[in-house]
């Protein structure tokens, strides 16, 4: 038991030394600072070493530490091992880099610390402006509801509870599932995301509601085959609700013909959800705003802020054009959350309202502040410039005998392989995942591993705004020398794979 505070005596854990405090926090964004300006000289990711594993399994500390032995446990024990992803050469899955600004805003919203899950406070006015924003960006009719979250897989999960929430011949949220008289099903290619499939089954639709569908040569969606699988499934007693584009599929970057689902989702009367994670933001860049026309059409649409608008972990957001509908699939008042007309708990809306959090951080003023620092034109440049980045790795694949492409480059991904033409299919799959690890463990580059038509794939995702084309050089450089390293040691029988 904890012993009982001293007669007369209370705490705090404000610090008493003010000044120290002050001392200690420049030191911080000091040293921060330099870590993200020297970011390049350091290598990508490391591993950790064993005796860094052990120092966190110490036990929960119960006396105190002074806080400048605290941090200095942080510059030895954390800093130096990073995911990396801040780094210029980290290409992997699709995440984002981050920058110097958005990391002091995430101090700034932690020094406020408000809860912006409603009431009449600077820190929601903030969000609704970014959301408004947010639509205009992206053509999105102004008269939609939205709501930040912490990323795709989030929004995806909100949007489609709104979709089976709205489209339910019953009142789910009052009678549940179990009062349904047909299987609702979800339809979205066999590219979709992963995180379809988990708001499917936590929205107790079960996995077997999900209907993976085949696609093109450029990885976009069957249409044909969509149009059978919804009728096949009115016919055999289902009802069918909804419909999930991809605008930036995670293996390929691939878009889906979205003017032609929505022109479907309409004659069917099912919901029309895009997942845009990261590719929805490319409808900044005049070049691929055509291939996105459709965005402005869906329903629902979930999209990652902290992926190519490079602000700091955690920003997601997801846009609902029915604001009605959204309101109806998550508001709950209880007597102790009561909305006021005047005072703290005043304002036109509460965001807990519209997701499923009552407590949520000041994630908006990350994106706030770097929006009007740097300005959007600045980023449909750098999207633009990843994209060309993309373009110019596969050029030199394609010019290079021994790597193969492996898929169509859309948008930002690149499939690729180290393929020398000597090598039977059988070990080129072994090979090609010990030349990722070697990539990533000597420090050079970090992309990630996918499979393309049964194809051990080196994936490289470009969502940073640090990358250069001599980046891309040296990538392709170190595939071939680790690769043909490799292959050497195939020839010698020495097992290495």
């Amino acid at each position: 038991m904890m012993p009982p505070p001293s007669e007369g005596r209370e705490e705090t854990l404000d610090p008493q030394d003010w000044q120290a405090m002050r001392a200690l926090g420049h030191q911080m964004v000091d040293d921060m600072l330099s870590f993200l300006e020297g970011v390049r000289e350091r290598p990508v990711w490391q591993p950790l070493p064993q005796d860094v594993k052990q120092f966190f399994q110490q036990p929960v500390p119960t006396a105190p530490m002074a806080a400048e032995q605290v941090y200095q446990e942080f510059l030895e024990q954390i800093l130096p091992y990073p995911m990396g992803n801040i780094h210029p050469r980290f290409w992997a899955w699709v995440i984002g880099t981050g920058t110097p600004l958005g990391m002091l805003a995430e101090m700034l919203a932690a020094g406020m610390n408000p809860n912006v899950g409603g009431g009449d406070h600077a820190a929601f006015y903030v969000e609704a402006q970014v959301i408004e924003w947010c639509k205009a960006m992206l053509g999105y009719p102004a008269e939609a509801s939205g709501l930040l979250v912490s990323g795709g897989s989030m929004a995806n999960l909100v949007g489609l509870t709104v979709a089976r929430n709205s489209k339910a011949d019953i009142d789910i949220r009052e009678h549940g599932l179990g009062s349904l008289q047909r299987r609702m099903t979800v339809y979205g290619s066999r590219e979709m995301h992963s995180s379809i499939q988990k708001a499917v089954e936590l929205l107790g639709l079960g996995s077997a509601s999900l209907r993976r569908l085949p696609v093109n040569d450029r990885f976009q969606i069957d249409l044909r085959a969509l149009e059978q699988a919804i009728a096949e499934d009115r016919a055999a007693g289902y009802q069918p609700f909804c419909v999930v584009g991809n605008a930036g599929t995670v293996n390929t970057g691939a878009i889906d013909d979205l003017m032609a689902l929505a022109a479907i989702c309409r004659r069917e009367d099912v919901w029309f959800h895009v997942d845009g994670a990261f590719g929805a933001l490319a409808a900044l860049s005049p070049t691929f705003r055509p291939a996105l026309a459709g965005l402005q059409e869906a329903d629902s649409l979930a999209f990652d802020l902290h992926k190519w608008m490079y602000v700091p972990y955690e920003a997601g957001c997801v846009l609902v054009r029915h604001p009605q509908d959204h309101r109806r699939a998550f508001s709950l008042t209880p007597d102790y959350l009561v909305h006021a007309a005047r005072g703290v708990a005043g304002g036109e809306q509460w965001f807990s309202d519209y997701g499923i959090q009552l407590s949520r951080g000041f994630r908006a003023l990350k994106v706030w502040m770097s929006f009007k620092a740097h300005g959007v034109d600045a980023y449909a440049r750098l999207i633009q410039q990843n994209v060309d980045q993309a373009h110019y790795l596969a050029s030199l694949i394609l010019e290079t005998a021994a790597l193969q492409l492996l898929a169509p480059v859309s948008l930002n991904i690149v499939c690729f392989r180290f393929a020398p033409d000597d090598l039977p299919e059988d070990l080129l799959n072994d090979l090609n995942a010990e030349l990722l690890v070697q990539l990533q463990e000597q420090g050079i580059a970090v992309p990630s591993r996918t499979t393309i038509d049964g194809k051990s794939a080196i994936r490289v995702a470009i969502t940073n705004h640090r990358s250069q084309r001599q980046d891309f050089d040296l990538l392709v450089r170190e595939v071939l020398r680790i690769g043909s390293m490799l292959r050497q040691a195939l020839e010698q029988g020495s097992g290495i794979l």
